[in-house]
């Protein structure tokens, strides 16, 4: 099945970071504004890690669009999106690998909660809540805790950023479902078929987990087919204007500080190392998970991953080879969270 509009010359997609309410990604056509702009962006021999995040806070959003697109509950103050990805030494492949946010860990003893100054010893957590107790600083050394791997670059957006970022698309995102998906935590509400979205029902759609009964998991391949999606329409006018890929790069990115933070100038120099890369060189997958952990007291429900499994992931990724394919990692007990890698060019929109 070919995917290249009629009369327009093919252009490679490129997913080098995560556009999502997360999980947002950078264009390899803004190659074309980078060749100027110095960086220090490491080259590590065994490929760039780059971890993204979407922040579950409303700040900057009207009264208005906190009730037009639902955003009106408790916000947690904390990471829902959790994207994972790795760009091959070679500059020829790139994994994105998503961990849901229930995701159990343990938090070490003496870090301080940023929050209210406290010191804490050793204690349980969901991955989701490190941002919250410890900032982006705590949110990377907690990855790279639970995977093994280093964290070269981070990038974090919110609910605010994600809508302006959509809203810089051209007539709006393609999402596309074979089944009607109807929210009512988020309001979404879509027939079969495919509909552009903006930055608001862009949102309504990333954030639902209660329309089609595959909980979080569910979630993560909207986000993950969205990505790739936001890409694909990123062809019409956007790629060929200069200034206004640097809007979208610098859209994107905002002014948020952090340990590792990936700047604007780096999106772009990773934008041009990945601009020949087509969409069938990238791939998406969720952490192998083995079951839902009982409740712990002050924790709640959690997720439990496939220790196995996981291991064979993150140890590929190590050493920089492709993700497994889904038969050498053990089904999980929840259905909807067994392991399934796909393709950029399987998730695009018909």
């Amino acid at each position: 099945m070919k995917f290249a509009r009629p009369k327009r010359p093919r252009r490679p997609l490129l997913v080098p970071a995560a556009l999502a309410a997360l999980a947002a990604l950078v264009p390899g056509a803004l190659a074309v504004a980078a060749t100027a702009v110095p960086t220090e962006l490491p080259s590590p021999e065994k490929g760039l890690n780059l971890l993204v995040v979407g922040l579950d806070t409303r700040k900057g959003v009207t009264e208005e669009e906190k009730e037009r697109f639902r955003l009106g509950g408790q916000e947690c103050d904390c990471t829902d999106v959790i994207m994972l990805v790795h760009v091959s030494a070679e500059n020829d492949r790139v994994d994105v690998v998503g961990l849901p946010r229930d995701s159990l860990t343990a938090f070490p003893a003496d870090h301080r909660d940023r929050r209210t100054g406290k010191v804490h010893g050793a204690h349980p957590a969901k991955i989701n809540s490190a941002w919250a107790e410890g900032g982006p600083s705590f949110a990377v050394e907690t990855v790279e805790s639970m995977t093994g791997l280093p964290v070269h670059r981070y990038l974090e957006i919110d609910f605010r950023r994600f809508m302006d970022t959509v809203d810089r698309v051209d007539g709006g995102v393609p999402v596309c479902t074979a089944q009607p998906l109807k929210d009512p935590a988020t309001g979404i509400d879509l027939q079969p078929g495919t509909k552009r979205v903006g930055g608001g029902e862009a949102l309504q759609y990333v954030r639902s987990r209660k329309a089609d009964g595959q909980m979080d998991f569910g979630r993560i391949q909207k986000q993950q087919k969205f990505v790739v999606n936001t890409l694909r329409q990123l062809h019409e006018g956007v790629l060929d204007d200069p200034a206004r890929l640097r809007e979208f790069a610098a859209t994107l990115r905002g002014t948020a500080e952090g340990e590792r933070a990936i700047s604007t100038a780096e999106l772009l120099t990773l934008a041009a190392r990945l601009r020949e890369l087509p969409p069938d060189r990238t791939e998406f997958a969720t952490v192998p998970v083995r079951d839902f952990n009982p409740a712990i007291e002050g924790v709640g429900s959690t997720v439990a991953w496939d220790e196995e499994g996981a291991a064979e992931v993150f140890g590929r990724l190590r050493e920089d080879r492709p993700l497994p394919v889904a038969g050498d990692v053990a089904p999980s007990l929840i259905p909807a969270a067994t392991y399934r890698p796909a393709t950029g060019s399987s998730l695009i929109c018909p």
